[in-house]
């Protein structure tokens, strides 16, 4: 699955202003809202989901990256919002360092394999160190369009 398809961008934040986990993640789910991406109803239940996805462990991987996920039935495709983080939140990562880059998705819960398939592609490209270095330093939303663009036309070796 290719990035571009998946993140939406104008749900592409460079600067989260949130400095709590669950702040960011409202805000992500706020940007995915405003795009469209769900009936901003719907973000509060949302918000809950993922956050009670945390509790079970954090989706905070390590080397700066999160990538908190829910699956449900309110969405009709996988979606993925991005949002950077310049001093790093507490994301109870498993390196236990500050997380600059955290990818929200929203999978629809009667497709597996597209969930599957999405955080293949994210885990996938958020492995490789160059892309991470990257990222960190992306300030604007065409910055890491820029990325996500070249991580598609150059995907890691599986």
């Amino acid at each position: 699955m290719k990035l571009k398809e998946l993140i939406v961008e104008k749900a592409i934040v460079p600067t989260l202003k949130g400095v709590k986990r669950d702040d960011c993640i409202s805000e992500l789910l706020d940007a995915l809202a405003k795009a469209g991406a769900f009936k901003p109803a719907l973000k509060s239940e949302f918000l809950k989901a993922v956050v009670k996805r945390e509790k079970k462990g954090s989706t905070g991987f390590g080397h700066g990256v999160a990538v908190p996920h829910v699956k449900t039935t309110e969405v009709t495709r996988c979606v993925a919002a991005v949002g950077l983080h310049v001093a790093g939140i507490d994301f109870n990562a498993l390196d236990r360092q500050p997380v600059h880059a955290v990818f929200l998705l929203l999978s629809p819960e009667e497709q597996p394999e597209a969930h599957l398939d999405a955080m293949e592609s994210l885990f996938g490209t958020l492995s490789q160190e160059t892309f991470r270095k990257f990222l960190k330093q992306a300030r604007t939303v065409a910055d890491v369009v820029t990325l996500l663009e070249e991580a598609d036309a150059n995907p890691p070796a599986r």
